[in-house]
């Protein structure tokens, strides 16, 4: 365990609060213009999945659990979870949905991701920044339209809803932010 100060806690991190482990869905610095500048955070709790939020001093400590992150593929998903491989030892782990949350709608057979263990189970999913993916559903290419500032709606592989630029038809292979949904480019592939 180390103390950090409140507000260096990132998505991601694993907290110690009371003897209750926590890890951090959301995290956000607010300085108003009067007052004291506070950390508001988002947690669920690991051992019964309870969503929390807190609100502490910028400069106040919190206890910071250690916890391991290593690469993973993902595998397959059935009843148990979503079942991720070590790339090197081959020692498979089995993922809560509760865990992987949004993250599903990305998850690919093969797909590296870094999963983030405490005491051999996994407590949270670091995608990569980008992924590649097939435009399945999107309104026709109309012959003319240059890129513009205009984007139409299109649904990917998996489900995902993406803003397409007007020259991105269906079977297309685009790049998507996996932070916030967002149009990269065209894959190069």
């Amino acid at each position: 365990m180390a103390k950090v100060i409140a507000s260096s806690v990132r998505k991601g991190n694993v907290l110690e609060i009371d003897d209750k482990l926590y890890v951090v869905i959301t995290a956000q610095n607010i300085h108003p213009g009067k007052g004291t500048p506070v950390t508001q955070v988002d947690m669920r709790r690991i051992s019964d999945g309870t969503k929390v939020s807190e609100r502490w001093r910028t400069t106040e400590q919190v206890e910071r659990a250690h916890v391991e992150e290593s690469e993973y593929d993902f595998l397959y998903e059935d009843g148990e979870g979503y079942h991720f491989m070590e790339p090197n030892t081959y020692e498979q782990i089995a993922v809560q949905d509760d865990v992987i949350g949004d993250a599903k709608v990305f998850l690919r057979d093969g797909l590296r991701v870094y999963l983030k263990t405490f005491q051999g189970a996994a407590i949270a999913i670091d995608l990569p920044q980008k992924v590649t993916v097939e435009v399945e559903e999107t309104e026709p290419v109309v012959k003319g339209q240059t890129a513009s500032s205009s984007y139409k709606p299109s649904m990917c592989t998996g489900g995902i809803r993406v803003m397409v630029p007007p020259h991105i038809g269906v079977g297309t292979r685009i790049v998507v932010n996996t932070e916030d949904n967002t149009y990269v480019e065209r894959a190069k592939d």
